[in-house]
């Protein structure tokens, strides 16, 4: 376990069902699929896959102007693919960005990642089908990431990277450079657990001045309670009032 890294550098089915990379036996039918798979890279796919990016998430309306208006911003373009159904011509909601130099790619990597384009917060990672050595996509069992709600996760990408396994020490990847969508989530993090304490800073408060109410209400009652036991035996009754003398405001005479 001492070359585990947060990023895989080889796609490996069992591992990438793994939340730390450590699992044994897969644990849903997918990874057992894509276990058993053989899959090639497209050779019709052209391109320096080096240079290139995968952009997911996008809205099925965003164009493929709006994105090489907004990802122009990063360097200059060599190509852009936007993927469509080859029936329906409808965009299925990725694409493919290739830069002319690595420099952009770069830049494009860490600060594009996160940006709202058409109302969708879009995804951005380096093209992995013919970069990341044993790669499965997704229909196959495989893949990177993917929704909670599936139940089917995939661990060692940028999006849902590997967990430390308890026990090792942290390790510093300085290749994979922090980007925005990462500062957000450290971000949130801290602010929510800043929240929670002074959630129960407030609640404790609260409980405490609820107790002080609750024992200043609760003494006036005891007190008329104990009050005939307090006060001394009473020798007779005022004519006016009908009270005890000992309490009566009247001169003892007018008894």
């Amino acid at each position: 376990m001492n070359d585990w890294m947060p990023i895989a550098k080889e796609y490996d089915p069992l591992k990438a069902g793994s939340i730390d990379g450590t699992d044994e036996d897969p644990h849903d039918r997918a990874v057992w699929r894509a276990m058993l798979a053989r899959y090639t890279p497209n050779k019709g796919v052209t391109g320096d896959p080096l240079l290139t990016l995968f952009v997911a998430r996008l809205n099925l309306q965003t164009k493929e102007e709006k994105l090489k208006e907004v990802f122009s911003r990063y360097g200059d373009i060599r190509r852009l693919r936007l993927v469509r159904d080859l029936v329906t011509g409808f965009s299925k909601g990725y694409a493919f960005i290739e830069y002319k130099d690595e420099r952009s790619l770069l830049k494009a990597y860490r600060d594009a990642d996160g940006l709202v384009i058409d109302q969708h917060e879009i995804f951005v990672d380096y093209e992995l089908e013919r970069t990341l050595k044993g790669w499965i996509p997704r229909r196959l069992g495989g893949g990177l990431g993917g929704k909670k709600e599936s139940g089917q996760l995939r661990f060692g990408g940028r999006d849902r990277p590997f967990r430390k396994p308890i026990n090792l020490p942290v390790v510093k990847n300085d290749q994979f450079r922090e980007g925005k969508r990462e500062r957000r989530e450290r971000s949130r993090s801290r602010e929510r657990h800043w929240d929670s304490r002074m959630r129960d800073h407030h609640d404790r408060g609260r409980e405490k001045r609820w107790q002080e109410r609750e024992a200043a209400r609760a003494w006036p009652e005891a007190s008329r309670l104990f009050l005939p036991l307090i006060l001394p035996k009473p020798k007779g009754k005022c004519k006016s009032a009908g009270i005890p003398h000992c309490l009566c405001t009247e001169s003892k005479s007018s008894g």
